[in-house]
């Protein structure tokens, strides 16, 4: 079958094809339904399968997951059923005794609407912090100095605009404007990155998912699908959890050198506060833990971040002319979503390497 043939054009067609695959392959589905419908009026759900043993009956689990950043969803969703659809991968999760969990669109809202953030305007993956007890934000004051021009009250951007930003990438290199700028911020509501002030309900059903699902799990492992960085087609391994040199180690050998960190400053990415996958420690806080984010690369950089300020922008502004509106949001699916057959085939085939490196490195000795 082509890789092409496991991806959608719409939430809706990729949720279809997902709950196909899963009764294909005889499996059962929980959706956790959302409180909102999609944008054309169908009915959104967070997806949960579970392939293997169940709850408490599985000391091994692999957490495959998709659209934490909604408009990723298209490219994880895809993976997601290309490998439900794979009798060879059903054979080896059998053959490694290991639990398999498909969390099918954490943010199906961002996914139906694309949009990287949720409804309540979120980045899902700055939103994990304790809330609870009511601490003091982070602050990010180097996105407090650019939040007017990174999104203006007017688009396109003006060249003040754009001033204002090369200003600041002058004094700080590339690299200081990338992590002001996607770092976390918790101040502006309609701007980029905004991790905000309260857990989200995307938030709030993973946790009791992974409260549920990981129950009497001693070895976890969880590759998260996202798009958006890196050169186009290809996968960077992202160490995904805590500043744990042990952990990180263990991750290199199960995955090679090529896993990256946010913490020594190898990975593309800039280091995050609030990330999602600091749920796992919470939810199972006996198991062993091993994770990344399977990041591919789609346009360059400047083109990613040009797209969301356009989307945020947008949603600012429902006012906005039809026309304009149309071009911001075919411009952040294609930031995020490379909708070619060869595009597809590499993604399909990196993950279905990542994935069964995750059980053969669930499968060592803990």
């Amino acid at each position: 079958m082509s890789a092409a043939l496991h991806f959608s054009q719409s939430y809706a067609e990729a949720r279809e094809k997902f709950l196909a695959a899963v009764e294909a392959a005889g499996l059962d589905n929980e959706p956790h339904w959302h409180p909102l419908l999609g944008r054309d009026g169908e009915r959104l759900a967070m997806d949960v399968v579970r392939q293997g043993a169940a709850p408490g009956a599985a000391s091994k689990l692999l957490i495959l997951s998709s659209a934490c950043h909604g408009v990723e969803g298209y490219c994880g969703s895809g993976v997601q059923i290309a490998l439900l659809r794979d009798p060879s991968w059903h054979a080896a999760v059998k053959a490694a005794g290991v639990a398999v969990l498909y969390i099918h669109a954490l943010n199906p809202h961002g996914f139906s609407f694309w949009r990287r953030v949720t409804q309540e305007g979120v980045d899902l993956n700055r939103n994990f912090l304790d809330f609870q007890h009511h601490q003091a934000l982070p602050a990010n004051p180097g996105y407090d100095e650019i939040a007017a021009a990174v999104v203006p009250a007017h688009w396109p951007p003006s060249a003040a605009d754009e001033a204002v930003l090369k200003d600041y990438a002058a004094r700080h290199g590339e690299r200081g404007l990338q992590a002001a700028m996607s770092g976390g911020q918790y101040a502006h509501e309609q701007g980029l990155f905004y991790g905000g002030r309260a857990p989200t309900w995307s938030n709030v059903t993973l946790r009791h998912v992974l409260e549920e699902q990981g129950r009497g799990a001693q070895d976890i492992a969880w590759i998260d699908l996202h798009t958006g960085l890196g050169p186009s087609g290809l996968g960077e391994l992202i160490w995904a959890g805590r500043d744990d040199a042990v952990a990180i180690a263990r991750a290199r050998q199960w995955w090679g050198q090529k896993v990256t960190s946010i913490y020594d400053g190898s990975s593309t990415s800039a280091l995050l506060q609030g990330l999602m996958w600091g749920a796992i420690f919470d939810a199972c806080p006996e198991a062993r833990y091993t994770g990344v984010a399977l990041e591919y690369g789609t346009v360059p950089w400047s083109e990613v971040t040009q797209s969301l300020r356009g989307d945020h922008w947008l949603e600012a502004h429902p006012e906005a002319p039809a026309e304009l509106a149309a071009q911001i949001k075919q411009r952040i699916r294609d930031a995020f979503y490379v909708d070619t057959d060869e595009w597809k085939q590499r993604i399909v085939e990196q993950a279905q390497e990542t994935a069964r490196e995750a059980l053969r490195g669930l499968g060592s000795p803990a």
